[in-house]
């Protein structure tokens, strides 16, 4: 047995690591990212502002100048606390290390995997549920597990990541209700969605708003943010690290999310071409595309993964979901810009004229 095989923890060494496909020369339509690079005069002044940052220096430590600039883009109350995060990965972290030894996190399957993979690493129990057969909270089943656990943390995506749809809002209030738990409610794709539940934290003091800025064109960045009450965020600061919010992150964030204008113009586009491309599939024989309220559209359709390795043999990268649980002959495919999208079709037409 090798040294780190004897040193390391057994629940770490049956864990698998997250794992991304290699994508490089692909048209990369599986990972939810905006299709939108800077516009050349933007990327010009981009540069020109970058050459402030003092590279020498430790960053602002609590971001403040860009709390600010979210807090603008997206009209978060000043009376709401906001906490950063490298990524909203690090958030849900971070939520899980403020929780007592062998406590329970409870979510939904199928939902975002990492709130699973961060419950293991932190020494929790996860509690999966099983949403029902249209892809919606089993409430009665969610009411249950929360009696027979007792969560100390309910992550709900709002909208679901796979699914792409939006839960009943009654279901997802009841949930918060029904439970001592703090409830999570992950608006990644808050800009493509008609609802939110950032109003609702003035309402339940055990909810908090979960964010990025990653759907909005800008994954590289690495930026989320925890919206809760200023009691609530004051105390889960203390588990954040120094200085986690780098100089370049910070100083890129409150020159590029400035551009409130060309932010909302990017996600029209997108909410378009998702109608159009959500039409456009359901339009193929055999093949059903589920309703969705996020940058991307699942799809089910027979010889799943016979049509992802033909779009991959064809420079087209989408999400392969067929072996997971509930979804089985199901795919995922990002919104892109209308070329990508019409790639993307004329490919899955091809395929299907065999």
């Amino acid at each position: 047995m090798s040294f780190i095989n004897h040193w390391l923890r057994p629940s770490i060494l049956a864990a698998s690591a997250y794992s991304t496909p290699p994508a490089d020369g692909l048209l990369k339509l599986d990972a939810m990212e905006s299709p939108f690079a800077l516009a050349d005069d933007l990327s010009a002044k981009y540069l020109t502002h970058l050459a402030k940052a003092e590279l020498n220096r430790y960053p602002n430590p609590n971001a403040s100048e860009l709390q600010k600039t979210l807090r603008e883009l997206m009209n978060i109350p000043d009376e709401f606390g906001l906490l950063l995060g490298n990524g909203s990965d690090e958030l849900i972290q971070l939520l899980a290390l403020a929780c007592d030894s062998e406590a329970t996190i409870l979510s939904v399957e199928p939902s975002f995997v990492m709130y699973n993979l961060v419950a293991k690493s932190t020494h929790l129990n996860y509690v999966g549920v099983n949403l029902d057969a249209d892809f919606q909270l089993d409430l009665p089943k969610i009411q249950a597990a929360i009696k027979t656990h007792q969560p100390k943390l309910i992550f709900i995506a709002y909208p679901n990541n796979p699914t792409g749809n939006s839960f009943e809002r009654q279901s997802v209030e009841k949930i918060i209700t029904a439970t001592d738990a703090l409830v999570v409610l992950d608006e990644a794709y808050y800009a493509y969605s008609a609802d939110s539940f950032l109003a609702d934290i003035a309402k339940f003091p055990n909810l908090v708003v979960l964010r990025t800025v990653s759907k909005i064109g800008f994954a590289g960045l690495r930026l989320g943010l925890l919206i809760g009450s200023k009691s609530t965020i004051s105390e889960l600061d203390k588990l954040r690290l120094p200085y986690n919010i780098n100089t370049l992150t910070q100083i890129s964030a409150e020159f590029l999310l400035q551009q409130k204008d060309q932010i909302d113009k990017n996600a029209q586009i997108i909410l378009a071409e998702r109608k159009r491309v959500f039409a456009s599939l359901n339009a193929l024989n055999n093949l059903r595309a589920y309703p969705s309220d996020a940058n991307f559209i699942l799809f089910k359709t027979p010889n799943a993964q016979g049509l992802f390795d033909y779009l991959k043999a064809n420079k087209i990268l989408i999400k392969n979901l067929t072996n997971s649980p509930k979804l089985q002959n199901c795919l995922r495919v990002t919104i892109g810009n209308y070329e990508q999208n019409q790639q993307f079709l004329s490919a899955v037409k091809t395929f299907q004229k065999g």
